[in-house]
């Protein structure tokens, strides 16, 4: 199969012969909420393996493929899954477009690197499935827009990866800070202390017998190969994804967004230290950011607030009537000067998650998006955008949230979109 040609081309093809589907994607039926779900995983690193994992052991789901330009990934997962499930049947592929052009398949979930995620799920939209796909949302800012019109487009499902949205402890931060009892929010400070190491300076060698280098890079840059920009260390380059901050910022900063849903950005200043060896993402990032009647910072140090320090990872909470501070399963409000981790008046009000994946495969059947939809997502993951391009560019840029454009600055704005490699333009 050539990799030059985009899906439609693919799928008229007389080498899929075996595979022999040509259906459009309009005359994908939608599941019955009495079907089980057949699901196929797409990039089965460490992640794509707990979505393994996760869904082989939801009752209503079966897991029918696996794909991974990596030969070994696809081997070894497999090998897991059987293990988990003896006598399982289960096809694999190194292309994920054959997995897209099975009609018998209705969703996919995506653990690929970040540089992969719009333009699968946006070809699985089309092709009738829905999607569960990892965090971040998209490589740039324009991906997302596109995601969010063809889903729309072919009524899809999608739920982002961000498991910890599902867990008790942020929806009671949630309830908590709705209830007014800190008062009006004035000032969020997220962290997540950096933990990252340098790669050093590696050098090009032969590509792996086993590995598709080319797919991998997909649309991004071709460039030779370097074990270091592969696999998990892909996230400390910015042609794949944006270090430490693209990675954890839409964990921690989705308890803000559930709770206070910021509007109105304006403003985003980034600083942040650079790497001494190959690679060239942030290795420790501060950005501020200033919405209508809120400023949020991010520090890849705990700040100097109550509490901070004995969190890797966190968000604080400054109101006119208290503060809270949380990380992913712990809390504590302060007001007055007395420390609370519950406020046992505040009633439970936001529904409690059956589970992230469970959430998704409940979306599916109902035909209704699910907790961590793609709407949602988008807002959630815009600033994250936005401070690597200030980042990238070493200086404050001015922000117009109606337009979604920086104000006169066409360098930036420039930075919002990035055109695929023409071999790899599939959308």
């Amino acid at each position: 199969m050539s990799v030059h040609t985009n899906r439609r081309d693919f799928v008229k093809m007389a080498g899929l012969g075996a595979l022999g589907f040509t259906i459009l994607p309009s005359l994908y039926g939608k599941a019955a909420a009495s079907d089980r779900l057949r699901i196929a995983h797409i990039g089965l690193g460490g992640m794509g393996n707990n979505h393994m994992k996760w869904f082989a052991n939801l009752p209503e789901v079966d897991i029918v493929a696996l794909c991974d330009v990596d030969e070994l990934h696809l081997g070894e997962t497999k090998q897991k899954l059987e293990g988990m499930k003896p006598g399982i049947k289960v096809d694999t592929y190194g292309d994920f477009r054959h997995i897209l052009d099975r009609k018998d398949i209705d969703a996919i979930t995506v653990a690929t690197p970040d540089h992969w995620h719009a333009q699968i799920a946006t070809l699985a939209f089309q092709a009738g499935k829905d999607v569960y796909g990892e965090k971040p949302l998209s490589y740039c800012m324009k991906e997302g827009k596109m995601m969010l019109k063809q889903m729309n487009k072919h009524d899809r499902i999608f739920q982002m990866g961000n498991q910890i949205h599902a867990g008790d402890n942020f929806h009671r931060v949630v309830e908590i800070i709705k209830s007014g009892a800190i008062g009006n929010v004035h000032t969020v400070r997220l962290w997540k202390k950096s933990t990252t190491k340098e790669l050093g300076s590696p050098t090009v060698q032969a590509i792996p017998k086993t590995l598709n280098w080319d797919m991998w890079l997909g649309p991004a840059p071709y460039t030779d190969y370097i074990p270091e920009k592969c696999h998990f260390t892909y996230r400390y380059f910015l042609d794949y994804s944006g270090g430490e901050f693209a990675d954890f910022w839409c964990h921690i900063a989705d308890v803000v967004y559930s709770s206070i849903q910021p509007k109105g950005l304006k403003k985003i200043n980034a600083r942040g230290e650079a790497y001494a060896g190959i690679a060239d993402a942030p290795k420790t990032l501060d950005v501020d950011y200033e919405f209508d009647g809120l400023k949020i910072f991010w520090s890849s140090i705990p700040p100097n607030v109550p509490g901070a320090a004995d969190r890797g990872i966190g968000a604080f909470f400054e109101g006119d009537k208290g503060t809270l501070i949380c990380d992913y399963n712990t809390r504590e409000i302060t007001i007055n000067g007395e420390k609370m981790t519950d406020i046992a008046t505040i009633p439970v009000t936001n529904p409690r998650s059956p589970g992230h994946q469970q959430n998704f495969v409940d979306a599916v059947k109902s035909r209704t998006q699910p907790e961590s939809n793609l709407a949602y997502a988008r807002e959630l993951t815009v600033p994250m955008h936005l401070g690597l391009i200030s980042y990238r560019l070493k200086r404050e840029l001015t922000w117009n949230a109606d337009k979604e454009k920086f104000v006169g600055d066409k360098e930036a704005n420039k930075l919002l979109s990035r055109k695929p490699r023409k071999k790899w333009d599939l959308v």
